[in-house]
């Protein structure tokens, strides 16, 4: 996190850190990310509980466990896939053009992807709002609040600490606020439902898709996400 970042800039950095996949680097940063965010009084004190208690749980299991429990979680079900354009396109083609636009966005703020990252990664985004003004960074947010909504809402459901992140993106950006769950259950990868039962959840509890509309000039003009009607 850089010290010139705004205060809100360095909270969407840190956020950025806590939920990209979990390497030794995140785990020695711990203490920086909880001063970080223990300082931002902006947001809601229950937030700010919750971030602490996720923490706590990064420092408490070892490295291996974080790291299967963060690939049970995030790459087996669209639901709470972290790629934001899965939950406005899916597979289609339209992605690959969003992808670009997104990427042009990045790059006109100096920010240049590494190989094999995608710009639609909720870490990655979270990132370039770090870069942006702060009323900037907000009305960008606040265009996802749909898709975070429902993230939170899935992650809640099956009882993970990292429902506790996403849901102190919310009042960053307009959203509701989102129930967490009193008691996280993902301690122990032998734990976690196995990949057939995600599946049925994230056919159970799969919200309509959003429909991501993209700009002629995605520098000048934010990007926006609404929520796509029913086909008759």
């Amino acid at each position: 996190m850089a010290s010139s970042l705004p205060p809100s800039g360095t909270v969407y950095a840190a956020l950025s850190v806590l939920l990209d996949y979990p390497g030794e680097d995140l785990r020695q940063a711990l203490p920086e990310l909880r001063a970080c965010l223990d300082e931002a009084r902006f947001l809601p004190r229950d937030v700010r509980a919750g971030l602490r208690r996720f923490m706590d749980y990064l420092a408490q299991r070892d490295l291996l466990t974080l790291q299967e429990n963060y690939v049970a979680l995030f790459d087996r079900g669209r639901a709470t896939s972290l790629y934001l354009f899965e939950h406005v396109h899916g597979e289609s083609r339209d992605r690959g053009q969003a992808m670009v636009d997104l990427m042009r966005m990045y790059e006109g703020q100096g920010m240049y992807l590494r190989n094999g990252e995608l710009p639609d990664y909720l870490p990655v985004f979270l990132e370039y709002l770090s870069r942006l003004p702060p009323r900037d960074a907000r009305d960008l947010l606040a265009e996802t609040a749909d898709i975070l909504q429902s993230i939170t809402a899935q992650l809640a459901k099956r009882g993970t600490h990292y429902s506790l992140v996403t849901a102190a993106l919310l009042p960053l950006a307009g959203g509701e606020p989102a129930a967490t769950p009193d008691q996280a259950h993902d301690d122990d990868a032998g734990d976690l439902p196995d990949a057939e039962h995600y599946g049925a959840l994230d056919a159970a509890y799969a919200d309509e898709p959003v429909r991501f509309v993209g700009a002629a000039t995605p520098a000048a003009v934010p990007i926006r996400f609404h929520e796509k009607r029913p086909q008759r």
